[in-house]
């Protein structure tokens, strides 16, 4: 399957504006969860072998997730987690519907394995989204597996008023998310990342702390919804530092390193793509790996394998998630590789990852993450 993607499907899916096929993907994959016949064969051919892992008190069947940003709206909910994926995160949120930012706006660069994009958290607003949501558990559709909710600030809410926008999200959300992840890192929002800075995080983590105490006792019968902070691979160390004693200090769960960065390497696309690095945006994909799984290290060790870690840049094949969970990551995500890789990618990825336990004599995911274990090669 992963080489009929890459030889016949992708070809035909990159002769069309990034977005657009991006769109277009999607929406097949939507209208996929009308048909059980057809849901059920992409378990047949995509599902991951089981390889269970545990986060906070979160089960989940394998530690592979689809990152924020493919499926913003939740329109095809249903489908990841028979595409082999053992968790997947939905958003963008915003408060305020918005159209995001002027097209074009996503761009690759397929010699680099790379994709550049500004979208601008384009989604359809909170309240159009919570009713899909509610339309996947009334239909019964919901998936078994975990889901985590992005959220982000609308582009009209000032910096100053951005805590309460996050708390009005967690709020309207807390029944849907099985954790949440704090989006203050996007490049694509004017000024967005300013909510990096040590007081504003510090006030907007106080509010969602103080938020999230208040919901589990108005909703006894939920468990508990941990929420993680994504952070952006541009800062410097001591940035970092920073907000990694704000996190521990607000007694957050964990982040999520990293989103897209605003740097650019030496193409090698040649005179196919001259101007892809003028485009501007976040950049994700195997530029991003080396700097978020050196980040990852990072927190890993000065937390001493304290706060959770959720990896995400960079992960196209089993070595590269083995690398994001040996460098302290608990949980992985992917979004560029899906792109390049196709459907088939979690489940290669996961049988893999199992074979590498297996050579290393290992059972379970916790044993060895920040374990820096060598990467098998099977002869």
């Amino acid at each position: 399957m992963r080489w009929l993607y890459k030889k016949l499907v992708r070809p035909v899916l990159f002769q069309t504006l990034a977005e657009q096929a991006h769109n277009h993907s999607l929406t097949l994959l939507s209208g996929a969860t009308e048909s059980g016949a057809l849901m059920n064969m992409m378990e047949s051919f995509a599902s991951s072998p089981p390889l269970r892992t545990k986060l906070q008190h979160i089960h989940f069947p394998n530690p592979l997730g689809l990152a924020a940003g493919m499926d913003k709206n939740g329109i095809a909910l249903p489908v990841w987690e028979k595409l082999g994926f053992g968790f997947c995160e939905i958003g963008g949120i915003t408060g305020h519907p918005q159209p995001g930012n002027p097209k074009p706006r996503m761009f690759r660069a397929p010699g680099d394995l790379a994709i550049i994009n500004r979208m601008g958290f384009n989604n359809d607003g909170l309240e159009k989204i919570i009713k899909k949501m509610a339309h996947w558990k009334t239909n019964g559709q919901w998936p078994s597996s975990p889901v985590a909710i992005n959220l982000g600030k609308s582009k009209i809410t000032p910096l100053d008023e951005a805590p309460a926008e996050y708390l009005q999200l967690l709020k309207a959300l807390w029944p849907y998310g099985d954790f949440f992840v704090v989006n203050v890192s996007s490049p694509n929002t004017p000024d967005l990342r300013k909510l990096q800075q040590t007081e504003a995080l510090r006030e907007i983590l106080r509010t969602l702390q103080q938020g999230q105490n208040s919901l589990q006792k108005e909703h006894p019968q939920l468990p508990k919804r941990p929420i993680f902070l994504k952070i952006d691979p541009d800062m410097s160390r001591s940035n970092l530092d920073e907000i990694i004693d704000v996190v521990q200090g607000s007694a957050l769960e964990g982040i999520v390193a990293t989103n897209t960065t605003l740097s650019r390497p030496e193409t090698k696309d040649g005179p196919n793509y001259p101007d892809i690095y003028s485009e501007s945006g976040g950049m994700s994909g195997k530029p991003l790996k080396k700097r978020s799984t050196e980040i990852i290290r990072h927190i890993y060790a000065r937390t001493k394998g304290e706060l959770s870690i959720i990896g995400v840049g960079g992960i196209f094949n089993a070595r590269d998630a083995w690398e994001k969970i040996g460098a302290g990551a608990s949980l992985i995500q992917v979004y560029s590789g899906m792109v390049y890789e196709g459907p088939s990618m979690a489940r290669s990825i996961i049988e893999g990852i199992r074979d590498q336990m297996e050579l290393h004599g290992f059972n379970s995911i916790q044993d060895i993450v920040g374990k820096e274990l060598e990467f098998i090669e099977e002869t």
